[in-house]
């Protein structure tokens, strides 16, 4: 009895359910009992080599943009030099224009004498043309003068043959003058006995003949005191004439003269 008496006043200590868990001693072994440690990797603890990395998503950058190469800025320079050079070019002409007012020189054919126009040679095979023809130049300009200069071809032809060729003297023409120029010209046509022949038969069944006249004149422009490049004037002149074989002169029925442009 005395021993149920004891046992009945044993205090038995009580768990604290709201205290924290008790970490274990350091003496606890990290394993349980009776279990080894297993060489397999997923029982391992990982080492910090093989710890899995965060990867992050690849974001791919715009490629820079391309600069432009030297032959590009070099051409687009070019470009706008050019650009500015043609519209200071077109403000000068246009500046010029309202100023001087230009207009073309004019040509007329007044007289043409027949100087020589026969078949000669051996074989009178060959045509001699010799023609002397009054042109007159007219310069309407108020203020631009002309320098006729060397180097200019005047030649005649009778349908696609040429028959003589001449030149124009050098010379000054002042503002609104009028000149009168007598130009020689002189050719050789080998094998022409069918053309003299076919000239005959025209003269006889029409009573004229159409000839052309081919004018390449170098000249130079003086604006005020200021004396320009030179270029050249292409004019054509057509004419009919009553004969080509009359020593004391012929007819001129009709004549007309055309100014064609120029060129550098």
């Amino acid at each position: 009895m005395a021993d149920h008496h004891n046992q009945q006043k044993r205090i038995h200590p009580l768990t604290d359910v709201e205290a924290p868990p008790r970490s274990p001693s350091p003496t606890q072994p990290l394993f349980p009992k009776n279990t080894s440690k297993s060489s397999d990797d997923h029982h391992r603890s990982p080492s910090p080599q093989q710890l899995p990395q965060r990867t992050f998503p690849v974001s791919h950058s715009k490629p820079p943009k391309r600069k432009r190469s030297c032959l590009c800025k070099f051409l687009c320079w070019i470009f706008s030099l050019l650009l500015i050079l043609i519209v200071a070019v077109g403000i000068t002409v246009g500046i010029i224009y309202l100023v001087f007012r230009p207009k073309f020189p004019k040509f007329s054919i007044d007289q043409l004498q027949v100087v020589e126009f026969n078949l000669t040679g051996t074989d009178s095979n060959n045509l001699s043309a010799t023609f002397d023809a009054r042109i007159t130049a007219t310069n309407p300009n108020k203020k631009i003068g002309i320098y006729y200069e060397g180097g200019s071809r005047i030649e005649s032809w009778y349908e696609e043959t040429k028959l003589a060729i001449g030149s124009f003297p050098k010379f000054y023409q002042g503002h609104r003058n009028t000149t009168s120029l007598s130009v020689l010209m002189t050719g050789q046509t080998q094998d022409a006995s069918g053309l003299f022949t076919r000239l005959q038969q025209q003269q006889q069944e029409t009573g004229n003949i159409p000839l052309r006249l081919k004018v390449k004149q170098p000249v130079r422009v003086k604006l005020g005191k200021l004396k320009l490049f030179k270029v050249k004037f292409r004019v054509r002149c057509t004419l009919i004439v009553d004969s080509l074989t009359s020593q004391d002169g012929i007819k001129i029925q009709s004549s007309s003269c055309k100014f064609r442009g120029i060129r550098l």
